[in-house]
């Protein structure tokens, strides 16, 4: 089998575009890249489109037993190797913790982190010298953010998580980046929740899905642990470091983000 990329959350948005830069041999020579999320017919007409060799996995990441079914995939491979992975499938949800739908803090949290520590955790045995794990988090996860608690916190654990493994694993030459890029614009905010609270944290901007995944694979490549391809939010990570979180919040209040 040989190197295999995999993605999660590949049917659109970053995902996607992560997808068509590997193909277009940005990341190096790969055998195949398996591309992974719920909407089949998206992911076989994405497929179509790739000159390299594409499989679909039409999987629901908070179903533990997708996990199964990918760790079986793997093993039925023979010498195949993890070259690249890429932990990009998430959904968020704006608005008052109180006020989600029953069903989505749950899937949130199972999307958001347990898949990533699961998918990682099953790709470990595969991956070798010059493999690289992307993992999406977010600017969300510097602060702590009301109105969108649960999505924060969760990007936090990705980036912190992603830093420590790295750590970890440097020795080996195997490395993992936490990307944390601002909003773009993508299907993410098709099912924003509040829409005003949305509309209003949206103010720090936009960067393109295209650009972001640019960088994030520039940054695997080079070893970095830490991937922010926007200026204005390195400068807003420096001040997270050493800022009162009181004090950032009511600059963000102030800038009218909160």
């Amino acid at each position: 089998m040989g190197r295999i990329a995999i993605v999660t959350g590949a049917s659109s948005g970053l995902g996607e575009e992560f997808v068509r830069l590997i193909d277009a041999g940005y990341a190096g020579e790969v055998d195949e890249i398996w591309v992974v999320a719920r909407r089949a017919e998206r992911l076989e007409a994405l497929a179509r489109t790739c000159d390299a060799h594409v499989r679909p996995f039409c999987l629901d990441l908070c179903d533990p037993s997708s996990f199964t079914t990918l760790a079986d995939a793997l093993a039925k491979e023979r010498d195949a190797r993890v070259s690249w992975l890429v932990n990009n499938a998430g959904f968020g949800v704006f608005g008052d913790f109180s006020g989600h739908e029953p069903d989505q803090p749950g899937r949130m949290a199972a999307l958001l982190m347990r898949a990533p520590v699961e998918l990682t955790y099953l790709a470990l045995p595969y991956l070798s010298s010059g493999s690289r794990i992307i993992q999406t988090s977010s600017v969300a996860a510097f602060l702590p953010q009301p109105r969108l608690a649960l999505y924060a916190a969760a990007k936090r654990f990705v980036l912190d998580f992603s830093r420590a493994l790295d750590a970890e694993l440097a020795d080996v030459d195997i490395h993992v980046t936490a990307l944390c890029p601002k909003f773009m614009r993508t299907e993410f905010l098709d099912r924003a929740g509040d829409a005003e609270a949305a509309r209003r944290m949206a103010r720090i901007g936009f960067e393109r899905p295209r650009d972001v995944a640019a960088a994030a694979i520039r940054a695997a490549q080079a070893g970095r642990a830490l991937c922010i391809p926007s200026l204005d939010m390195r400068l807003y990570y420096a001040l997270s470091r050493v800022a009162p979180y009181r004090l950032a919040l009511k600059a963000e209040r102030a800038l009218g983000i909160l």
